[in-house]
């Protein structure tokens, strides 16, 4: 009876936490007969992603095929596949940014109409194979609810720690950014000063009768 009511309160821990992480998140896709249709996201690095897609088609005599790209933060191409109307692709993540991954009707199958692709993209805790642990392992029941749960917790401190990081970086781009401001500000301020004075310089040399003035 105790070991029931400690696996719920693990269960429900183990539940609340992978809220928290936010690493799993299946999205529909409407892909337009003509264009790209992108999704993205921002990991941090050394993060494993996990994703399934499959092109949605009420005629399911005849499903429309689709191309695929993912590219990391920095251009780098992980998955490219065309004429197909399903598939996977799966990656650690060796950059901290937005990866994307677009989707497109394939040339001669443009202009049939918009189509559906469901996207079930998995990240972290969220894309690991417990199944596989479990049996490599050999646990089950409370303990591997357990391992699931210090999981979810290394993941959130991982998290805080790419946050905090992401914090430290956006706090010297500001001050670098206020600083830049403040210089040229005085330097406005000086070049100002500057042509003020050399318009009283140039005033006080001439003599009052050589000045014009314009009423209006």
């Amino acid at each position: 009876m105790e070991n029931r009511r400690l696996m719920i309160i693990v269960v429900v821990i183990c539940l609340i936490l992978q809220l928290q992480v936010h690493s799993s998140e299946a999205i529909w896709l409407n892909v337009p007969s003509s264009g790209t249709k992108c999704v993205s996201e921002e990991i941090q690095n050394n993060v494993v992603v996990l994703a399934d897609y499959v092109v949605v088609s009420e005629i399911h005599s005849h499903i429309p095929t689709i191309s695929v790209k993912v590219t990391s933060p920095y251009g780098n191409n992980l998955h490219h596949q065309e004429n197909i109307t399903y598939g996977q692709f799966a990656f650690t993540t060796q950059e901290a940014g937005n990866y994307l991954a677009c989707f497109w009707l394939d040339q001669q199958k443009q202009g049939t109409g918009d189509i559906n692709v469901n996207l079930d993209w998995k990240t972290g805790i969220a894309a690991k194979d417990w199944e596989s642990v479990a049996r490599k392992e050999k646990i089950e029941g409370v303990e591997l609810e357990l391992r699931k749960l210090e999981g979810a917790v290394e993941a959130i401190h991982e998290n805080l720690l790419y946050l905090k990081s992401r914090e430290a970086d956006m706090r010297t781009v500001s001050e670098k950014t206020n600083a830049r401001v403040a210089w040229y500000s005085v330097m406005s301020l000086g070049v100002c000063i500057v042509a003020s004075e050399l318009a009283m310089a140039v005033i006080s040399s001439k003599p009052l009768g050589d000045l014009e003035f314009h009423v209006v």
